[in-house]
């Protein structure tokens, strides 16, 4: 990084089951978010069209109307390429935004819960499929690789990420630490305050600002025909945070309803930690220890 940077996590609600929708909303959020100045904005796990809460399972077990709800996923889930990917990327380029979101994306006959990074040249910087589905999800996900697990270096800084439980596999994060990841990005549905205990761990680990935006999500935004909860029942209270190198919060927790959280990072503070540990750097031991990362795609 070579200069402070402003940089947005936005905790906001899908469009449940409708992609068109949901991307109108994040059309609408990075205009405000572009105005207030931000280069950087974060969307989270799956937000296009919608996280499969655990609410899910008794639908994706097979015992009311599981291949219904997961063929509605698919038909409302993101080609990439394709024009959806397209209009993200016209979004990103409008604004002058580096735009993360995770997606359910569709290849062939398979889901995968992706994370997207646009540039604000309107260019598919980063495209990275979860590695393991965690615990239900893998009744809707298949299996992701290792593409994307370099970070992109930008103007802004080096930017990778993870999704969700995949912040807890440490050679997955190594892997960014090896790249220089500088800007963190962690998409999640976990909205325990365990999960909190990771992201600062993580902050710490890395010495990296770490942007953890997570899922908000009420029973009410579901369909009428697809009912997971009663009334306006929370089932992702959210929690996004921004986190410094030293494992501080610069921005949150967020919890219980929609907002975007701002901060500026400061290149200083990363250097600053570093001094001390840099996981891949000076504190690393390559002679003891060996490293090996396969990025190509796994087929669809």
């Amino acid at each position: 990084m070579d200069g402070a940077v402003k940089v947005a996590c936005i905790q906001a609600e899908s469009v449940a089951f409708d992609r068109a929708g949901t991307i109108d909303k994040i059309e609408s959020i990075a205009a405000e978010i572009a105005r207030n100045g931000a280069r950087l904005a974060l969307f989270p796990e799956a937000f296009i069209p919608v996280y499969p809460s655990n609410r899910w399972a008794r639908y994706l077990a097979g015992w009311a109307d599981a291949t219904d709800v997961w063929a509605r996923l698919a038909q409302e889930s993101v080609a990439v390429p394709g024009p959806d990917s397209d209009r993200l990327a016209a979004i990103a380029k409008a604004h002058s935004l580096w735009l993360a979101v995770g997606a359910n994306e569709l290849e062939r006959g398979t889901i995968y819960n992706s994370l997207l990074l646009y540039s604000p040249q309107g260019e598919l910087a980063l495209h990275h499929r979860k590695l393991m589905p965690t615990n239900h999800e893998r009744l809707v996900w298949g299996l992701g690789d290792g593409q994307g697990l370099e970070p992109v270096k930008t103007e802004i800084g080096a930017v990778g990420g993870l999704i969700c439980w995949e912040n807890l596999m440490p050679l997955a994060r190594f892997a960014l630490y090896e790249g220089g990841v500088e800007i963190y990005l962690a998409p999640t549905a976990d909205d325990s305050e365990a999960w909190h205990d990771s992201i600062r761990h993580i902050a710490r680990e890395s010495r990296a600002f770490v942007l953890s935006c997570c899922v908000f999500q009420r029973a009410s935004s579901y369909p009428e025909e697809i009912r997971l909860a009663e009334g306006d029942e929370v089932m992702g209270r959210g929690g996004s945070a921004i986190l410094a190198p030293d494992g501080s919060y610069l921005a949150g927790p967020l919890w219980d309803e929609e907002g975007v959280l701002y901060a500026d990072l400061d290149p200083f503070r990363l250097y600053q930690a570093r001094q001390r540990f840099d996981p891949a750097g000076h504190y690393h031991r390559p002679d003891v220890f060996r490293f090996g990362l396969t990025t190509s795609r796994s087929a669809g």
